[in-house]
């Protein structure tokens, strides 16, 4: 019998603007309220980037922990904080694994970003690696091309993850892999057996990946953070993007699985709940 499919949603990024989308996610209070919104819906993960008060991303893990409190007072919903490249300073990443949530992101590799590149040298990803292990949070290893397969291989050789893995694979980010089923089936066939998977589709690509992804018994991953826009002119808001891969389930004949299920599926500890 197959798994049942797990819905992450990432409300926020560090792109998006309420200028861009107005129904991006910009105050901790905004974020809280729509991470809620989308669990009421079937999402059982919350990929969670912070703002300050000036609507721009932040990795101070205050921030963090005001939207840990504000979501852990409305559901269970799994909380995995990002590490991303875009949020802060070298030094400042990692600070907020020290809240120790249930999962934060760990990106094995260097890729490039529309006119920026997603900076991840080897001291830094062992490191996070290394501070996740200590700290008991499971890294969703984020994968932007191919060799970044490898590299968490080689910290798993290393000591510093715990095996089953669980990877999301990131496609159609301008300079990096583009949204094609070809890119996906060659990443999927890459990954190593016994771990978990999910789908980030960047912008056009969405839809098509997210019902491949599921196809494929994966897991999959919505929210402003991906998509900005439905369809030309059209904002997307991250309660259409969750209820939209809920019906392709739904025609696919997937059931969603809950934040108990998600928790036994991704094999989590009992983290920070």
């Amino acid at each position: 019998m197959t798994e049942k499919t797990i819905i992450t949603v990432a409300p926020t990024g560090n792109v998006p603007t309420q200028d861009l989308n107005p129904h991006t996610p910009v105050t901790t209070e905004e974020i809280v309220q729509d991470i809620y919104r989308c669990y009421l819906e079937g999402a059982s993960v919350a990929h969670v980037h912070a703002r300050d008060e000036k609507g721009c991303p932040t990795a101070d893990p205050d921030v963090f922990e005001e939207i840990i409190e504000g979501v852990r007072q409305k559901c269970d919903i799994i909380i995995q904080l990002s590490t991303g490249a875009r949020g802060g300073s070298y030094e400042e990443r990692g600070h907020c694994v020290e809240l120790k949530p249930e999962m934060a992101s760990l990106t094995t590799g260097s890729s490039n970003f529309p006119g920026a590149v997603n900076y991840n040298p080897p001291d830094l990803i062992e490191n996070l690696a290394r501070k996740m292990f200590e700290a008991g949070v499971k890294p969703e290893l984020e994968i932007f091309d191919l060799a970044m397969i490898d590299g968490a291989l080689n910290l798993l050789k290393k000591g510093l993850l715990k095996e089953p893995l669980h990877f999301n694979l990131v496609l159609n980010v301008p300079g990096s892999l583009k949204g094609t089923p070809k890119n996906l089936f060659i990443l999927k066939e890459s990954l190593p057996p016994q771990c978990t998977w999910t789908v980030s589709a960047i912008g056009k690509s969405h839809k098509n990946l997210m019902a491949l992804a599921l196809v494929l018994d994966g897991n999959v991953r919505v929210g402003i953070e991906d998509v900005i826009e439905l369809e030309k002119g059209k904002p997307a808001s991250n309660l259409e993007l969750v209820r939209n891969v809920k019906e392709i389930a739904k025609v696919l004949g997937k059931d969603i699985a809950s934040p108990s299920e998600a928790r036994e599926i991704l094999n989590l500890g009992k983290g920070a709940r």
